[in-house]
């Protein structure tokens, strides 16, 4: 049996740029039909794991916090960290989509949320703090909005407009359809066509199922793909590893920050139907990815998001030169890691770090902001590591703790089974480190950029601990994390028009297909150009996927 049906439009893909498209679709009055591999239980996809932060520029909560911002200033920290060089070609629209989003997260972004019922944690985070120039890579102030209710608060009124629409007839939503054909006619892009995959009952994230259990084939006036990346599809994240990172871990030592459906399968349908493909040698990993000690899908990585204070040292005991501390560079740090010949790194730190610097990435790691309890919520600021963070340091593979250096190299060694840390060494770097905290000056450029840190009131209130010195027992225990390469996003994809039109080779759309999200490079094949300024990928999802459902009604009139 073969299932057929028509509607306005398809949309291929139900994560968080799915979701949107969809909303502004059904609410302009169009029938649409939302295809996803997964259970249409599961609405949201990665977004739905996610922390939830979001790129805003001259907002309220940075008002309320000294926080001086303004659309020039955050544009050219945008044009310094993508640092586009192919604007006569695969940037011609990456950097229109570019200059766009910031004015739209300087301007009507927040209302819109606001609109929605979307609220934000008071305190404003700064990421990707950069390279150490002032029109290079990084955010010169703090950006980071946390959304309240983390990546399922960004998820819920999009999700709940689309199940509306379902309610009323005017939505289908085909859950377990995998689509193996875009159909074209005539030149235009009118369906898809694919296979009904059995339903197992998988747990969100989980791996599920392939087995066939029927066909489809779906008709529409325009079809908008919203597949998303290539995360979990580990042999094509190194085959598409850029010379410029240096050689890719091997695939048994990374681990994976998105579940398995994240495999780039629309990426050669979408090519096929004559969408055009650029900037694919741009990617987005961390180098912080600890192993979860409750995978949900296969190599489950969770992203550490430090704060700056922790010592990083390749696998060999180096420290990492200035300035890739934790959370200034993170391509920078990937490059630089990738030239010593081992696929890990190691932080160490202190209790009082721990304590006041770590968090973890992920909804399900934040279940506090996740489930908006301003008591749990409170209990950051009380002593002792947050209960997800002790969890690792009880529970993670990856931590190893010990009173003294000696004792606590001597557990790393074992952990990595290379023995290459001489801890004599180790100790006269942090001594040397310790010694430098006598006076409020001095040469290490860490250390001064801690102390400039502080002068933030959310870093001072939540995210950079007071600088001590490491070796002080009341400070203690210290603590070490092996830390791994975690695969996240892909930066290029389908080059598009500011509609989300997806655009040929000759530069002209391609008829009835619009292409948003990841898939899109989050628009125009590649928005972030080289790096990331964070908070920018569930941002780019917003309003590549608004792009698309807008320009789709407009174009069919």
């Amino acid at each position: 049996m073969d299932q057929q049906q028509s509607a306005d439009v398809i949309v291929v893909g139900a994560g968080l740029a799915g979701l949107v498209a969809t909303a502004e679709l059904v609410e302009a009055g169009r029938s649409v039909i939302l295809v996803d591999q997964e259970s249409a239980e599961h609405l949201g996809g990665q977004a739905w794991w996610s922390f939830g932060g979001l790129f805003l520029v001259d907002s309220p909560e940075q008002r309320r916090m000294g926080i001086h911002d303004s659309f020039d200033l955050a544009w050219r920290d945008w044009k310094g960290t993508a640092g586009f060089d192919r604007l006569a070609d695969e940037d011609s629209w990456a950097v229109r989509w570019a200059q766009a989003y910031v004015a739209w997260a300087a301007g009507e972004k927040r209302a819109w949320l606001h609109g929605k019922g979307i609220r934000f944690f008071p305190v404003v985070g700064w990421a990707e703090r950069g390279d150490g120039t002032a029109d290079g890579h990084g955010n010169g102030v703090p950006r980071f909005h946390i959304t309240w209710g983390t990546g399922p608060g960004i998820v819920a009124p999009f999700e709940a407009t689309c199940r509306a629409a379902a309610s009323d007839g005017r939505l289908t939503l085909a859950g377990r359809h995998r689509v193996t054909e875009l159909v074209t006619t005539d030149g235009t892009v009118t369906g898809v066509r694919g296979e009904v995959l059995a339903t197992d009952g998988a747990q969100r994230g989980a791996r599920s199922t392939r087995s066939v259990v029927d066909t489809f084939d779906y008709s529409a006036q325009a079809v908008v793909v919203t597949s998303g990346g290539i995360g979990h599809n580990l042999d094509m994240v190194r085959e598409l590893w850029p010379e410029r990172l240096g050689t890719p871990p091997a695939a048994e030592n990374m681990v994976a920050g998105v579940p398995a459906y994240v495999d780039g399968s629309m990426l050669p349908l979408v090519e096929g139907s004559g969408a055009r493909m650029v900037n694919r040698d741009r990617m987005w990993h961390y180098v912080e990815g600890i192993e979860n000690h409750s995978p949900v899908w296969e190599r489950h990585g969770i992203r550490i998001l430090p704060g700056p204070s922790s010592l990083w040292l390749d696998a060999e005991g180096n420290r990492l030169p200035a300035p890739l501390y934790p959370g200034f560079d993170t391509l920078g740090t990937l490059a630089h890691l990738r030239q010593t010949g081992h696929d890990y790194s190691w932080f160490i730190l202190t209790q009082s770090v721990i304590e006041k610097e770590f968090a973890l990435s992920g909804s399900e790691q934040n279940p506090d902001l996740t489930g908006k309890s301003i008591p749990q919520v409170l209990g950051r600021v009380r002593p002792g590591a947050p209960g997800p963070v002790q969890r690792f340091i009880d529970d993670g593979v990856d931590f190893v703790s010990a009173e003294t250096i000696e004792e606590l190299v001597g557990r790393m060694n074992e952990l990595s089974g290379d023995r290459l840390l001489e801890a004599s060494r180790i100790r006269e770097m942090i001594e040397a480190r310790d010694a430098e905290l006598v006076n409020d000056f001095g040469k290490d450029t860490q250390l001064a950029l801690i102390r400039a840190a502080r002068r933030s009131r959310g870093d001072r209130l939540i995210r950079t601990a007071a600088p001590h010195r490491f070796l002080d027992v009341e400070h203690g225990p210290l603590h070490a994390v092996r830390l791994r390469v975690l695969t996240r996003k892909t930066l290029g994809g389908v080059q598009t028009d500011l509609g989300s039109r997806a655009l040929g080779a000759d530069g002209a759309p391609v008829p009835g297909l619009y292409a948003a999200g990841e898939v899109a490079g989050f628009g125009g094949g590649g928005v972030h150009g080289y790096r990331s300024l964070e908070g920018t990928f569930l941002g780019g999802c917003l309003f590549s996927g608004r792009a698309a459902g807008r320009a789709v009604h407009a174009d069919l009139g």
